[in-house]
């Protein structure tokens, strides 16, 4: 058996009911193989997989909190911290109902790659909760992420361990919970990103992780003699990382004609109104019903749907998992010749291989939408150096992120003979950098 093959199999069963993780794990061990395969004596002794594999250290708690009603609620707390050879732990908290430990293992481990790609100083590492800010007052939200700080705080600090948001947690919860992290420290430090302009935030983070999956995909399609401009997209999801894409694709010239949420999705075939859809979702926090109230031309539908739209391009920006390989059949059986994702491993293993196999270019979020935590790491340096830079300066230096990572999984997969296979590119180009700085520091 292989060495790939031997630490797959222990991963499975050193964390079991975690098919999340053993997912992310197997996507990224196969598409080393190559490079894993030409130096297994030397990473086998090392245990350089097992290494990266398994978390530094992964921390679990509860957050007790009082609701409006009065009475006590309890939820589970998460931070895993899995790997600083390159730099401080960085990477989302997710608030939502559907979070576990495989859950944020399997983010945590991707965010090793995802950071990596970026060119930054930063480590891979996740967190969150079980609880699900939706419905909630903002009192509850409050009091519960002032609780879930309370313990988060000792584990975490700029030079340790920068969260920031993810699925749940905005800018509502980051300021709550930054304030309360001063609050007991005693300490002003960037130890959050994604923080309100008024107090240590980046100008162009609401928008880094839907514009940068733009930069990215523009210049896929350029480098592959395509063009962005003119072509018909569909977008999954209608929370930031959709909304701000929605806007960049059409900035630059293509028209999307859907988003969806938890409940159904919306085709508008004169193109989303961002506008409208930032009013819905950003300041009524409604569901999308209310689009299509405001704009009587779309059509609402129950359910999941998006991917049966007649499109060019397609951008998955919703969650884990939303694309699989009966909707890979029907995107390119309508003549999708483009998908680059949005959302953290939003297309399943199978559907990822159809689309390969289809001669669809195909990017992974590790790298396409690795936008968010690359301006993340941009207020980082902002803090440190007590600066604020202008709007246009933090989107050239996105914009210009965007394009290396491109071209470096790009050069990743030609020189290991898989030109076009941006998947294996982004696992090669990301591992390459980490697996030296862990052989550099030795066996911790």
């Amino acid at each position: 058996m292989s060495y790939v093959d031997e630490v797959y199999e222990r991963v499975v069963a050193q964390n079991p009911a975690q098919p999340e993780f053993h997912q992310a794990v197997k996507e990224v061990l196969e598409s080393l193989r190559v490079v894993i395969e030409a130096n297994e004596e030397k990473y086998k002794k090392e245990a350089l997989l097992e290494r990266i594999t398994t978390p530094e250290r992964a921390i679990l708690f509860r957050v007790p909190w009082v609701d409006d009603k009065g009475q006590v609620q309890v939820n589970n707390g998460y931070r895993v911290q899995f790997n600083s050879a390159i730099g401080p732990y960085k990477g989302g908290l997710r608030f939502h109902s559907s979070v576990n430990l495989g859950i944020i293992k399997f983010l945590g481990f991707e965010q090793i790659f995802k950071n990596s790609l970026t060119g930054l100083p930063i480590g891979g590492g996740k967190g969150g909760s079980d609880f699900d800010p939706k419905g909630k007052s903002d009192r509850e939200v409050m009091a519960f992420c002032q609780s879930f700080m309370t313990e988060l705080y000792r584990h975490i600090g700029a030079d340790t361990d920068v969260p920031a948001g993810d699925i749940g947690v905005g800018g509502r919860e980051i300021g709550f919970l930054f304030g309360q992290y001063k609050r007991i420290r005693d300490s002003y430090e960037g130890v959050l990103t994604g923080k309100g302009l008024t107090y240590g935030g980046s100008l162009a983070r609401t928008e880094a992780t839907g514009y940068g999956l733009l930069y990215l995909t523009q210049e896929l399609l350029k480098c592959n003699g395509k063009e962005l401009a003119g072509k018909t997209v569909v977008v999954s999801g209608s929370g930031n990382v959709a909304i701000y894409a929605i806007q960049k694709a059409q900035q630059l010239g293509a028209k999307v004609v859907t988003c969806c949420d938890s409940t159904g999705w919306v085709y508008d075939p004169e193109g989303i109104d961002v506008a409208v859809l930032k009013d819905v979702k950003e300041v009524k926090r409604a569901r999308l019903t209310e689009y299509v109230k405001a704009r009587p031309n779309a059509e609402y539908h129950e359910g999941k749907g998006v991917w049966s739209v007649k499109c060019d391009v397609a951008l998955p920006c919703a969650t884990q998992n939303e694309l699989d390989l009966e909707d890979a059949k029907t995107l390119v059986s309508n003549g999708c010749f483009c998908v680059c994702e949005g959302a953290n491993m939003p297309t399943t293993l199978e559907a990822t291989e159809y689309f390969q196999k289809n001669g669809v270019l195909f990017c992974p979020g590790k790298a396409s939408n690795a936008g968010g935590v690359a301006t993340s790491a941009l207020e980082m340096s902002q803090n440190s150096e007590r600066l604020h830079w202008t709007f246009e300066e933090v989107d050239a230096k996105l914009q210009g992120i965007m394009v290396n990572i491109f071209h470096n999984l790009d050069d990743a997969a030609k020189k290991y003979g898989m030109e076009g296979n941006y998947v294996a590119g982004a696992n090669i180009a990301g591992f390459l950098k980490v697996a030296e700085a862990m052989e550099a520091q030795g066996i911790v």
